[in-house]
């Protein structure tokens, strides 16, 4: 089976799950509700419990996904990841190295940003999509805003505190997708309730889409 593209990917939910704090032995159970629940982009942040390991086993284990990893830093964590087969690499700010490993790599890059400046820049560098990270201080007006002057393809994906009751905002100002982090997955919470939000949260974006 092909992995899709990343753009590909988005189409049927474009929707990141978020996995912070997911460890290996979760990994299969865990990506299997999300994937039941439609979802095809799975982030395992570094700052996880031995997260290379978890991204190996998800990428195994839903090759008809897009697995990555977030809180990317560096371009040498973008080659680890890269070797553990990540193929979305998400940061917390614009790095123009970290996107232009991914870049070479052949990978997609989603470099977060909170400005018109970050945003041009990171497209510049060949960023695949936009994090507006945090959320919290990039209200749905500020998408508007940015949406009116970025190039109409640019891919926004707000990322924090994003709940199923905000998502309508955002996508009424031309947010094309989330990152879905603690609402959807937290350590402990075990399949049944991943797959709980999970289908809340696809729900949700229908009914966006619908609006």
């Amino acid at each position: 089976m092909t992995t899709p593209t990343f753009p590909a990917a988005l189409d049927p939910l474009p929707l990141v799950a978020i996995l912070r704090g997911l460890t290996p032995a979760e990994a299969p159970a865990i990506g299997a509700a999300l994937f039941d629940a439609g979802f095809r982009l799975l982030e395992v942040p570094l700052n996880s419990p031995q997260p290379l390991r978890s991204i190996e086993a998800l990428a195994r284990a839903f090759p008809d996904a897009i697995v990555g990893a977030g809180t990317v830093r560096t371009a040498q964590e973008v080659r680890l990841v890269h070797g553990a087969g990540g193929r979305v690499i998400v940061s917390p700010h614009f790095d123009p190295e970290v996107v232009a490993a991914a870049v070479g790599l052949g990978i997609a890059s989603l470099p977060g940003i909170a400005t018109p400046s970050e945003a041009f820049a990171a497209l510049a560098a060949g960023a695949s999509g936009l994090k507006l990270f945090p959320a919290e201080m990039i209200p749905p007006a500020a998408v508007k805003a940015m949406r009116a002057v970025l190039p109409p393809e640019a891919l926004l994906l707000p990322v924090g505190g994003i709940t199923p009751l905000t998502m309508a905002a955002y996508r009424a100002v031309g947010a094309n997708g989330f990152g879905i982090g603690s609402a959807l997955y937290s350590p402990g919470k075990d399949a049944a309730a991943v797959a709980a939000a999970a289908r809340a949260f696809a729900d949700a974006w229908a009914g966006t889409m619908r609006a």
